[in-house]
């Protein structure tokens, strides 16, 4: 049997999360990096990406226009940003690769986009990649469908002081799922932060709240409270590597599949 290598493209190859997964696509023998992106104007742009990476010389030099590259490749893992994210979906499409886009902080339209343009390609969309928040998502919705009403609901997330979006997209995500667990409205029942006088809690809210601080990778804790106890959930990542990780394996898994989009709860077989 013979072994076939992934090709690789990065987008977002200058971010935190696109150096931690150039770095560990450099020691997977599953795949090969056949390309690297970067914004227009960024200062690296024309550098060997091993260069800035501290891995030495690998023959890939970081561009600005994914359409220069992506021949090359099989799949575009992509962290990049919310608006790039579309477009290069778009390039993908255009010329039939895969796609997983990990980018955070995508608008109402902006998704229903990656929905339309996924029809004509291969996509993983998620706003976390992470295996084990993944699979909290799937224990969320189970307990939120057991405990029912009787339970106030409060997502506290915490992050790095240079994430540029709140909520998190993980945070949002947990919101979407619990709301639909307990057949609620999220744009009615999403709180996101109090002050003043606000009253008594209204039984339906889910209340979603946004900690930023020095370095911290990412933390989701989420508070069943009822009547003389409450359920807590928590999941902290302790480095990036595990959302690196998590997008290598969702890259992997949507080169064989259809055309359409996909999220880590189907590349990791947590799908009802």
């Amino acid at each position: 049997m013979v072994n076939t290598v992934t090709k690789v493209i990065v987008a977002g190859a200058a971010g935190r999360m696109g150096g931690r997964i150039l770095t560990l696509i450099q020691g997977d023998d599953r795949m090969e990096l056949v390309g690297a992106v970067e914004q227009e104007g960024h200062p690296l742009v024309g550098t060997d990406v091993g260069a800035y990476l501290g891995l030495g010389e690998t023959g890939v030099v970081l561009g600005d226009d994914l359409t220069e590259c992506i021949e090359q490749g099989d799949v575009v893992i992509d962290f990049s940003s919310h608006t790039a994210s579309v477009e290069h979906l778009r390039t993908a499409a255009e010329h039939n690769k895969a796609i997983v886009i990990g980018s955070t902080g995508l608008t109402p339209d902006e998704i229903a986009q990656v929905a339309d343009i996924s029809r004509g390609t291969r996509c993983v969309l998620a706003p976390n990649m992470s295996v084990g928040v993944n699979v909290m998502f799937k224990i969320l919705k189970d307990v939120a469908g057991i405990l029912g009403d009787g339970y106030d609901v409060e997502i506290v997330e915490a992050h790095h002081n240079q994430k540029k979006d709140a909520p998190s997209g993980t945070a949002v995500k947990m919101a979407q799922i619990i709301a639909q667990a307990l057949d609620r409205d999220i744009e009615k029942a999403g709180v996101y932060g109090r002050r003043g006088m606000v009253g008594a809690r209204p039984q339906t809210e889910i209340g979603v709240h946004a900690v930023r601080a020095g370095d911290i990778v990412g933390e989701h804790t989420v508070v069943f409270g009822g009547m003389g106890e409450r359920l807590e959930f928590t999941h902290r990542a302790h480095s990036r590597d595990n959302f690196a990780r998590g997008a290598i394996r969702a890259a992997l898994w949507v080169t064989g599949r259809g055309n359409g989009l996909y999220d880590m709860q189907d590349v990791l077989g947590l799908k009802d």
